[in-house]
């Protein structure tokens, strides 16, 4: 197998199984391997490619298969995106068939309560790791919050919020020149 893709499998196998609450979870850790460990994109080339996959239907890992795309080409996209599935949804079929003979045992909900703030810890590093890599501006840092603080505490929906935030951010590109 081509050096590329086995690396590709390296990368996203293992954060395959790893992808604990979804594949919002693993972001960063798609983010340190792409960017720091084998210097494939910069940053902001991370969180274009990571725009794109979030702005196209389907799931939180589609990243790994615009990876593959920009890395190797249709062997890249196939590799990348096997690598990301294979090993989850294996992991996954095994475990919920134990996961259903062990119904209302004491061990099923301590590994439920366990995982759930780990889950979360995750997805919020991936939320870090994505606005830090955008080098995120005062007031970019202030939109985040307030959008956040607005879907969490009211029923607003998401679209006005977020044509309410590029309106403001025109307006100040233009103000400000």
């Amino acid at each position: 197998m081509d050096s590329l893709l086995w690396r590709l499998v390296l990368v996203f196998a293992p954060l395959s199984i790893m992808s604990i609450g979804g594949g919002q979870a693993i972001i960063a850790d798609i983010q340190h391997q792409t960017v720091d460990v084998y210097h494939w994109f910069s940053n902001q080339q991370f969180a274009d490619m990571f725009a794109i996959s979030r702005a196209t239907p389907g799931p939180n890992t589609l990243i790994a298969s615009l990876i593959g795309w920009h890395l190797g080409g249709a062997a890249g996209v196939l590799v990348a995106t096997l690598a990301m599935y294979i090993p989850s949804s294996v992991l996954f079929v095994v475990a919920t068939s134990f996961w259903h003979r062990h119904h209302g045992s004491r061990w099923r909900l301590a590994i439920e309560r366990g995982l759930a703030p780990i889950a979360v810890g995750l997805i919020f590093a991936g939320a870090l790791t994505i606005l830090e890599a955008i080098h995120l501006t005062l007031l970019g840092w202030a939109t985040t919050a307030f959008a956040a603080i607005v879907l969490h505490f009211t029923k607003t929906n998401p679209y006005l919020l977020i044509f309410s935030v590029a309106a403001l951010y025109v307006a100040v590109f233009f103000i400000a020149g």
